[in-house]
């Protein structure tokens, strides 16, 4: 059991969200997969609504009939939302919105990293992003997926300080671990020639791969077949609106 209770370090995946078409049917599927509850308050005012699980933060929710396609957002803890924004600039990237405040609960930005991939910055005041990891039915990992993979460990390593180090546990695949300064791994870069486009992957940790599986399915989304590999029981999934997204029994 993991339970965050301040700001997370630079660079760090800290945050969460999904914008979706239907908010009633996304609420009942994710509630069905994941056991999560909903913060009703934020959802009546059209706004994000905040999934819970055991009363903690894990995950939003937002209403968004404007986009053809949807997916998980990660955001990356920083220090200085502004700071970040211009270190994303001189490496390369580029800026979907501005820094802006989001009232008293942290400052935020969207970015775009070199290789097309968009990810959000967060810098927390209030809302320190997820309140529970690493635990079932929560997040346990954020991995850039691209078929351009040099460019975008130059990018990320320029703006966060990350080390990088190659996977050996998986030496079949161009897969390179993100480390922090302090040495500690918060992500990874996965090139895949296959991939289509640049996207930043989300996983979540359930108990159990295949009970999840089942339930996917009979929540109205689609089961990839699961596998096992070095760090447990693993598969894809693709929820009601398309949006795809990872869970894992770890070993």
């Amino acid at each position: 059991m993991s339970h965050v209770t301040s700001a997370q370090p630079h660079g760090t995946p800290t945050w969460i969200d999904l914008g979706i078409p239907d908010l009633d049917r996304a609420k009942s599927f994710y509630g069905a997969v994941f056991g999560w509850e909903f913060d009703t308050g934020s959802a009546e005012s059209g706004h994000c609504t905040t999934a819970l699980l055991d009363g903690r933060r894990v995950a939003a929710i937002a209403p968004d009939e404007g986009e053809s396609e949807f997916w998980w957002n990660v955001y990356l803890a920083v220090d200085d939302c502004d700071a970040a924004t211009e270190a994303v600039l001189a490496a390369g990237g580029s800026v979907a919105v501005e820094p802006v405040d989001v009232m008293t609960e942290g400052r935020m930005a969207l970015v775009v990293d070199p290789v097309g991939a968009p990810f959000g910055l967060w810098q927390a005041r209030d809302h320190i992003g997820c309140e529970v990891v690493n635990e079932p039915n929560s997040l346990v990992r954020n991995d850039l997926v691209t078929p351009t993979a040099e460019p975008a460990r130059a990018f990320y390593a320029s703006v966060f300080g990350f080390g990088l180090d190659r996977n050996e546990d998986l030496p079949e695949f161009d897969f390179t671990f993100l480390r922090r300064p302090d040495g500690h791994e918060v992500a990874g870069i996965f090139g895949s020639p296959e991939a289509v486009r640049s996207r930043w992957a989300t996983t979540f940790e359930v108990a159990d791969t295949d009970a999840a599986l089942a339930r996917v399915v009979a929540a109205g989304g689609k089961a990839g077949e699961a596998s096992d590999m070095v760090y447990g029981r693993i598969a894809t999934v693709t929820d009601p609106f398309g949006a795809e997204f990872s869970v894992i029994t770890r070993a």
